[in-house]
């Protein structure tokens, strides 16, 4: 086992391990930190905890110092450059007429590299901003393409819920979403009530996705013939996923029809009906969904890469 602290360097940003050493931390506090950028200026999210060699990703780099109120200050002083090296980037992206839209843009601790993350419909051909960056910073420059899901992560806003976005509030990192998520939950399948902020589909839709697997094993299907424990067969009209209830319409021989509402264990499933919950959108929604369902496989293979 390995004893480490978890860092973050962003809000709602991942969360890395590292050497605590012999110094006591407490979540909190800030450290000064060596990573594959350079030296980072961070927050302790999770204090000293043991955890097994496989967790860590190696080499484990050790904390330089707990931060002093100098740090603060320099980091502070990071905070105001960033905003004007922020501008000066848009004026010289402006000059070289590209087609991107830059995003945020961060200095490492020891102002040894400035980053600027971006997003842009295709690849683009930076090299000459590059140059005249670096010769106005005099540092090491590194333009990063992000995704749609990365820029309303950095960016931030209100969802659909009224709340802060998941994941500028809270999420550490994306989970593969689905169009089968939202028809586990019994959701409306129109593109635009189960979209975010981003134009993808919504990271909410993960939250509960297991329960809902495990509750719609039992359940039969709408239109699927069942027979309840009276040996009556009904059609099933509607299920409560959570209520783990039916709706069964029961045809008399008289011809008039009853309506009953059993729960799942009272009933059997005697003939399942295949239907499609896709029926009742138009053509244009339906393109919209299989247009949504190719960005988020492509946005997944990106990840893997």
């Amino acid at each position: 086992m390995i004893k480490v602290i978890g860092v973050r360097f962003r809000r709602a940003g991942k969360i890395y391990y590292f050497d605590p050493s012999e110094m006591e931390i407490e979540p909190g506090q800030f450290v000064i930190v060596e990573t594959a950028r350079g030296i980072e200026y961070g927050s302790v999210i999770l204090g000293l905890k043991e955890i097994t060699e496989e967790e860590v990703i190696q080499p484990l780099k050790k904390v330089i110092r707990i931060a002093t109120e100098e740090d603060q200050k320099k980091e502070e002083k990071n905070k105001q450059k960033e905003k004007e090296a922020f501008t000066t980037c848009l004026e010289k992206i402006h000059k070289h007429g590209l087609e991107m839209k830059l995003i945020d843009c961060e200095y490492t601790f020891d102002n040894n590299k400035l980053l600027f993350y971006f997003t842009a419909d295709g690849r683009i051909d930076f090299r000459e901003l590059v140059k005249d960056l670096a010769a106005v910073f005099k540092t090491r420059i590194e333009l990063r393409q992000i995704g749609v899901r990365d820029e309303t992560k950095m960016v931030g806003s209100i969802g659909i819920c009224g709340r802060s976005l998941c994941c500028n509030a809270h999420l550490c990192e994306f989970h593969p979403v689905s169009i089968k998520m939202a028809k586990e939950q019994n959701l409306s399948l129109n593109p635009t009530k189960i979209s975010g902020v981003c134009g993808r589909l919504m990271c909410c839709l993960k939250y509960e996705e297991a329960t809902y697997e495990m509750l719609n094993e039992k359940l039969p299907n709408v239109g699927d013939i069942v027979v309840l424990s009276d040996q009556r067969e009904g059609e099933v009209l509607s299920v409560n996923v959570l209520r783990q209830r039916v709706k069964t319409v029961i045809r008399k021989k008289d011809g008039d029809t009853e309506l009953i509402e059993v729960h799942v264990d009272d009933l059997t499933i005697k003939k399942t009906v295949k239907r499609s919950n896709l029926d009742h959108l138009s053509k244009e929604e339906l393109e919209e969904l299989k247009k949504l369902e190719k960005m988020e496989q492509k946005e997944v293979e990106m990840k893997r890469d």
